[in-house]
């Protein structure tokens, strides 16, 4: 960059991580002409507002960026709680869409609050851990807190019911627990405790429709009519794609109305129907320079505890959106209705990965200037 430049571009953008943004960018602009595809060569309903919540919600990861290591911490609980608030209305007055109570209308978008409880629980679970003295990490007083912490927002988004959002939500709370230091065989009775458990909550548990999708998953071709219709549509449209795609507009799964949420949850095989694993493979390559090469690195150098463990976690959440939502449109994982980032559309989805973004961008910052505000 020119000298003349820098007197220009203030010093705060000058240090945000460029490549990565761009990187998004690449891809939000990727999944926007999937879109533009999939409603038929038009930016409405969902082109055109998918790359719009990309530069809002970018604004607004670039403002948390700006955050102070001590005032995201102090925000810790309130925003938890603020959350756990939303939950509840969510019970109380939220909007029914596709059989499930997730929204809560707030004029410009539905907000699901059980998305921003993906990170928020990162948050407490980090802020947790970086005040319990070592000495009790290896004590009760290391898991009953963060276990009743975690236990109240998933109970609320199992209820709703939205279990793929509830796994996520543990998933990113396991991470910064393991991060922590508790000892191993904590997990490993947790896992057998989870193999006795899960055959009494498939039976008691889960509703039909979540113990459908889990016997689909087994077999697919046993109702391919019917439940097992959105695996076997998505597995035909990623193979009949190929190496190179069938070319841009040429989807015929997605044109033809066969590939159900072609537009949020099943955009892969959307994608790479037209695309082919040329595309996959873009996808893949973004997601691993932004999760592997660059979050994890900032988790690394991360200059304290809690730091560490917020980076660790919000990678992790992101890791968890994109994994999930891969196998599932693949038939390796059972449909659990995981967007896929910076792909589907959806803002809540967009906000929520974009928050992740925004922190990690503000603890890379902590690093050079040791926590302090711009």
């Amino acid at each position: 960059m020119s000298s003349s430049s820098r007197s220009i571009i203030p010093e705060p953008l000058r240090r945000l991580p460029w490549a990565v943004l761009s990187a998004l960018g690449a891809l939000t602009i990727f999944g926007s002409t999937v879109l533009y595809s999939a409603a038929g060569g038009r930016l409405g309903p969902w082109a055109l507002i998918h790359f719009i919540h990309f530069v809002v919600f970018a604004g607004l990861a670039i403002l948390v960026s700006r955050l102070s290591r001590d005032r995201l911490r102090q925000a810790a609980y309130p925003v938890y709680t603020l959350l756990v608030v939303l939950l509840v209305m969510v019970e109380a007055v939220g909007k029914i869409g596709g059989g499930s109570q997730r929204w809560l209308n707030i004029g410009f978008m539905n907000l699901q609050p059980s998305e921003l409880m993906k990170p928020a629980i990162v948050l407490v679970m980090a802020h947790f851990y970086a005040n319990l003295p070592p000495s009790m990490i290896r004590t009760w007083r290391a898991l009953l807190p963060p276990g009743m912490l975690l236990a109240v927002p998933a109970a609320l988004v199992i209820l709703q019911p939205d279990l793929g959002t509830a796994l996520a939500i543990c998933f990113g709370a396991v991470v910064v627990i393991f991060m922590s230091g508790v000892p191993v065989w904590w997990f490993v009775g947790g896992g057998l405790a989870g193999a006795i458990i899960a055959p009494l909550a498939f039976f008691f548990a889960l509703h039909d429709y979540q113990r459908k999708r889990v016997m689909v998953f087994m077999d697919p071709e046993s109702d391919m009519l019917g439940s097992g219709y959105h695996i076997t549509q998505s597995k035909i449209a990623i193979g009949s794609g190929g190496f190179f795609g069938k070319g841009f507009g040429n989807g015929s799964q997605s044109h033809l109305e066969y590939l159900p949420e072609k537009h949020t949850d099943f955009i892969f095989a959307t994608m790479s129907e037209e695309w082919g694993m040329m595309g996959g493979l873009f996808v893949l390559f973004i997601f691993f320079v932004v999760l592997f090469r660059w979050g994890m690195g900032v988790a690394r150098r991360a200059p304290d505890r809690f730091s560490q463990l917020l980076a660790a976690g919000m990678t992790a959440t992101m890791f968890f959106y994109v994994a999930i939502n891969m196998m599932m449109v693949m038939g390796l994982a059972p449909v659990v209705g995981i967007p896929l980032p910076f792909m589907s559309h959806g803002g809540s989805s967009m906000m929520t990965n974009m928050l992740c973004v925004g922190v990690l961008m503000a603890i890379e910052k902590w690093s050079r200037v040791g926590g302090s505000l711009n």
